[in-house]
């Protein structure tokens, strides 16, 4: 049988199966294989926080969505083209965001009266007509799993489990990927396990076999790779690329890295890859609760190093008393919040940006701290050197906000050249810095710098430098204890005015003809939705203008101009308006807020129809049908880009 070539320009796929089914590690192989053909590519892992719910359930099913292209591309995708359901439970949960015509390739291994009907099926949808919309290829993956390892007598059970690796070998034929990187993978990870790693090999080759030899697929898919500027890429997730960074920063300060921590879901991942770091002179303690992570992490600042501690929201709760007590003491802390979905415990899996109000304003009395925010996973290393600036050079915590998007999200990472990276002085003080009344030399701990307002630094046992540290309020230069309402009111102030001061790049703004009436301003990760809805209403004509905030506080000076340029400023966030009543508040600009708190990130063709309707509405258009949000949300990535569309649904109706 001939089989025909399709190229495309971009493809959505998610793996979706039980939590034991290894959906997480099918998508991250397929994305190393991606990677390394050079497509530009995001990725969604979205898992239960249970460790192991019921199988063939609905609360236990886990996916990984993977977005690749030949194009510049900034989201996961808002639906998968290719679903690869391994149960029941994953076809139903998933199919209510499958566009109509997409590809669903399904293990109908476990379609029967029983498994179908714990999870609301009252008939077989493979044969009740329910998915005639779709291309559907079912497969009985898991007998023919079984089948391509009886040689090396695994159980059934164990058999059964490489069903992962086939249906990874059989996508990796349909969208030709390669695959030497997945078998080198298998006989490391399971090198000490000769049977399940030739099993799995086995599985892996059988899957790819399959596909080539098969009746069921007349068609492969080739997506080409992305032209990207000249450099060294790897793919990297947000969590690694912070571990990265938080080294980086560390290294380009000239201080030792010390992070306490205590795990917690979605900021575990930096601590484990910081322990492994150990040659770079990182020391990472896993603490008994989050109050001992960041007081260890204090106490090594305290004494010259560059503290670290990493939480999500539930665990930056437990710490704000230790945070305010670092800012009492004016030493460097960075304190990394990997927001998840709250309140309290929430859902530890899915992701959100409501912790910007408690990172702003969530200690005791007035207690300034400087925000800053990553908006892509691999900008995650970034912000991490960024937050070791300014927190040895101003001598202050810094708040670092990711969240779990970003966190379990990848993409491709320029890796950076170690000598491009800025480099901060900690500048210790090692001689007494000022006289007493009898003119001899004595240290004062809370002299500052004149530019900076950053306090003399001295590392304890310095002689003739010696200083006492607490949390009551200190008397200016001395750092002794006062309670003189005068000097409490220079202590707020100052330490107000060095936060104030930060050095922040001016905002740019990107608006191509300078004719935008509408301005969106977001902040985090809805960068990557933000830029695909933009680029989206820009194709069919909306005159839009978009910005992106990293540094929230202190803002950059030219905020209030640009926001005041605008006719209607537009934020959206994953949250219920955090940074809109910042704005509102401060600049007394009256933003629109576009809200989500699904525990997902934004779509991008939601936000292009809300962001077209808001163009119309302000350009003075009238009409009951808004034109322009609806056909911006029909765009996809590729035409954004005036990329040739050429799409994987064949039936009408598809997207």
């Amino acid at each position: 049988m001939t089989i025909e070539v399709k190229q495309l320009d971009r493809v959505v796929i998610r793996f979706a199966g039980d939590s034991g089914d290894g959906m997480q590690l099918t998508g991250d192989r397929f994305t190393a294989e991606t990677a390394s053909f050079g497509n530009d590519l995001s990725t969604l892992p979205n898992f239960p926080a249970e460790i192991r719910a019921p199988a063939g359930t609905l609360p236990g099913v886990s996916s990984f969505q993977l977005h690749f292209a030949d194009h510049d591309i900034l989201t996961p995708g808002d639906a998968p083209d290719v679903l690869i359901a391994m149960n029941p439970a994953a076809l139903k949960a998933n199919l209510p965001e499958v566009p109509r015509g997409a590809t669903l390739i399904i293990d109908t291994a476990d379609f029967t009266p029983r498994n179908l009907k714990r999870i609301g099926y009252e008939a077989n949808p493979l044969e009740s007509g329910e998915l005639e919309a779709y291309h559907v290829i079912g497969l009985n993956l898991t007998g023919m799993t079984v089948e391509s390892v009886k040689e090396f007598g695994l159980s059934r059970k164990d058999a059964s489990r490489a069903k992962n690796m086939y249906s990874l070998g059989l996508v990796s034929w349909l969208f030709q990927r390669p695959v030497e990187s997945t078998i080198e993978f298998l006989q490391t990870k399971f090198a000490g396990k000769p049977a399940i790693r030739d099993a799995n090999i086995a599985a892996f080759r059988a899957g790819y076999n399959f596909g080539e030899t098969a009746e069921e697929f007349s068609v492969r898919y080739e997506v080409k790779p992305a032209r990207m500027a000249t450099g060294t890429y790897r793919n990297i997730s947000g969590n690694l690329a912070l571990a990265y960074g938080l080294v980086a920063g560390a290294e380009r300060t000239g201080l030792k890295l010390v992070l306490g921590a205590y795990p917690i879901t979605p900021a575990s991942d930096v601590l484990h890859e910081l322990s492994k770091l150990k040659r770079f002179d990182v020391t990472t303690i896993q603490a008994e609760d989050e109050i001992a992570a960041v007081g260890a992490a204090l106490g090594a600042s305290f004494g010259g190093a560059l503290g670290v501690t990493v939480s999500s929201g539930p665990g930056i709760s437990l710490k704000s008393e230790t945070i305010g007590l670092a800012l009492m003491l004016e030493l460097p802390l960075i304190v990394c919040d990997i927001q998840r979905a709250g309140p309290s415990t929430g859902m530890p899996t899915k992701t959100e940006q409501a912790d910007l109000l408690q990172v702003m304003f969530g200690r005791n009395g007035e207690s300034p701290l400087p925000v800053i925010a990553a908006q892509s996973p691999a900008d995650c290393f970034s912000i991490a050197v960024e937050a070791a600036r300014i927190a040895v050079t101003y001598r202050t915590p810094v708040m670092v906000l990711s969240d779990g998007y970003l966190a379990n999200g990848s993409e491709p990472w320029q890796v950076p050249q170690i000598d491009d990276l800025p480099t901060t002085d900690p500048n210790f003080t090692t001689e007494p810095n000022a006289t007493n009344d009898k003119g001899e030399p004595v240290y004062l701990p809370y002299v500052r710098d004149p530019e900076t307002l950053a306090r003399a630094w001295a590392i304890p046992g310095t002689p003739g430098l010696d200083h006492r540290v607490g949390g009551l309020e200190k008397e200016d230069k001395t750092g002794n204890i006062s309670y003189d309402p005068a000097n409490h009111d220079l202590m707020i102030r100052t330490r107000q005015a060095k936060v104030d001061g930060i050095t922040v790049p001016p905002l740019e703004v990107d608006d191509p003809d300078g004719t935008a009436k509408v301005l969106v301003l977001g902040w985090g990760s809805t960068y990557g939705p933000i830029g695909a809805a933009c680029r989206r209403v820009r194709k069919v004509g909306g005159q839009i203008a978009q910005t992106h905030l990293r540094h929230l506080n202190p803002f950059p000076a030219n905020l209030g101009e640009v926001l005041a340029k605008y006719d209607k400023v537009l934020v959206p966030e994953m949250n219920l308006g955090q940074l809109a009543m910042l704005l509102r508040s401060k600049y007394l600009v009256d933003v629109v807020s576009y809200a989500q708190v699904r525990g997902m990130p934004l779509g991008a063709a939601e936000l292009a129809e809300v962001i077209g309707n808001l163009v119309e509405e302000t350009e003075g258009i009238e009409d009951d049908v808004r034109y322009l949000g609806e056909a911006a949300a029909s765009v996809t990535h590729g035409e954004a880009l005036g990329v040739q569309p050429n799409g994987i649904h064949h039936p009408e109706g598809a997207r």
